[in-house]
């Protein structure tokens, strides 16, 4: 164990980069919960890793694949005009097979299943950071924008239509965000770990929480201590980041048996 590296120089761009990805992508989770489409991290994470590979292979940055595979992904579950988990699923088996037929058809083809995997927070850049930067501020201007809406169209389906008000903006706004999230998340720290962040944190709270504000502040909270613990186990020990940071998360889930017997929000 060697506790000192948690300090050193040489993460301290991944560590930033990731912290802001764990404030931010769990509290986009929270929404994906709230309209019972939680599969999107997992659908969006594949369609991404599978742009992330073909970006390698055609020769450019894997970090802009990944955003152009998901916002177009976004797009086209947009004009689906469906809510639900049914669209995701398809996401998930299609990237799914692009990224390892890809893989396969690569002289680095390992390397790119590891990435896959694993992510690579610890070699993440300031270009990585930027990009976390930019969502987190996209985040804060466009979600507060959307919030209100979605919350109207989940607990009140008919209102947004009764006052002739165009859901489909609301969606696709939301759609985008979601895709932006969940592609630098995957890009930085992988597949299942992204999944993790946004459907454990938002999992518990919804448990506990009494309110729609106190449990986007327990899902930031459950979030950032997460990965807190996860980064300070793995540099320590010379473990890989993702699959400390889904263990610790699944240790957290059992906050959620603490709770009553129906989910609040």
């Amino acid at each position: 164990m060697n506790l000192s590296l948690v300090f050193d120089p040489l993460f301290r761009i991944p560590f930033f980069n990731g912290l802001l990805l764990a404030l931010a992508i769990p509290l986009v989770g929270a929404y994906v919960r709230l309209r019972e489409e939680w599969l999107a991290a997992l659908g969006l994470a594949q369609i991404t890793a599978a742009g992330g590979v073909a970006a390698i292979l055609v020769g450019i940055h894997p970090l802009a694949g990944a955003l152009g595979s998901a916002v177009i992904a976004a797009l086209i579950k947009g004009k689906a005009e469906r809510a639900g988990n049914d669209v995701y699923a398809v996401m998930i088996l299609l990237g799914w097979s692009t990224a390892l037929v890809g893989a396969a058809n690569s002289v680095k083809g390992e390397e790119l299943s590891h990435m896959l995997l694993e992510g690579q927070l610890y070699f993440t850049n300031w270009a990585n950071l930027g990009s976390a930067i930019v969502f987190g501020l996209l985040l804060a201007v466009a979600l507060p924008r959307v919030s209100h809406k979605l919350l109207l169209e989940r607990f009140f389906p008919e209102h947004l239509a009764m006052n002739r008000l165009p859901a489909w903006r609301v969606h696709t706004v939301f759609d985008i965000l979601v895709a932006l999230g969940v592609a630098m998340t995957t890009e930085s720290i992988g597949v299942m770990a992204t999944f993790g962040l946004v459907f454990f944190p938002s999992w518990i709270a919804f448990r506990l929480a009494r309110g729609w504000k106190k449990a986007l502040g327990l899902i930031a909270l459950i979030s950032v201590t997460s990965y807190l613990i996860a980064f300070t186990i793995a540099i320590s020990f010379n473990q890989p980041f993702a699959p400390i940071l889904v263990g610790v998360l699944l240790v957290m889930s059992f906050l959620r048996f603490l709770g009553g017997t129906s989910e609040r929000a």
